[in-house]
């Protein structure tokens, strides 16, 4: 059985980070604990669609599982269930299936979905400048294109919908 460390092991700056520019991957020497020197690379943070982000913040609130959690059982969470959804670890909770896995990838990163779970208040497209920055075009999904609301019938895809647009949205309000 391999042993996994606490989160904040290796990730030492997690608690106390305030900016979303800090480097929160680990140090090549936190690593050599536990793995062969010269066997683990640590790559360069990956870019984000993020513009701010408060890690402090959020940890303050402790472990927000059991919330995701009751928002995929009450069906009022915006997308498709998070897969490897932890109770136990609090930064499991929004890295889903972090722990069972030996790198990192895209799917372990927090998504709108689970943002959506308390920052519920959505006033399309000003409320996304406040977490994504002024005039980020690359927020539109690239499928929105002219027949868009001829090609999207799929249950899911309008679900999605409601990531951008609210709650309360209705397709014939944009159409």
């Amino acid at each position: 059985m391999k042993l996994i460390p606490d989160c904040f092991g290796c990730h030492t700056q997690a608690l106390t980070s305030t900016k979303l520019a800090d480097n929160l991957l680990p140090a090549i020497s936190a690593c050599t604990p536990c793995h062969e020197r010269g066997k683990v690379s640590i790559k360069q943070p990956r870019e984000l669609r993020l513009k701010i982000f408060n890690h402090a913040f959020h940890a303050k609130f402790g472990n927000v599982a059991p919330l995701l959690k009751g928002a995929v059982q009450a069906k009022t969470y915006l997308g498709d269930a998070p897969t490897g959804l932890d109770t136990r670890n609090a930064c499991a909770a929004c890295h889903h299936g972090i722990e069972q896995s030996t790198a990192a990838s895209k799917s372990h990163f927090p998504q709108m979905p689970d943002c959506l779970v308390c920052h519920n208040k959505i006033d399309p497209p000003f409320s996304c400048e406040t977490c994504h920055g002024v005039g980020d075009k690359s927020l539109k999904p690239a499928a929105h294109k002219m027949d868009y609301l001829d090609s999207h019938t799929r249950r899911s895809e309008k679900l999605g919908c409601a990531v951008c647009h609210g709650r309360q949205f209705t397709c014939l309000g944009c159409h």
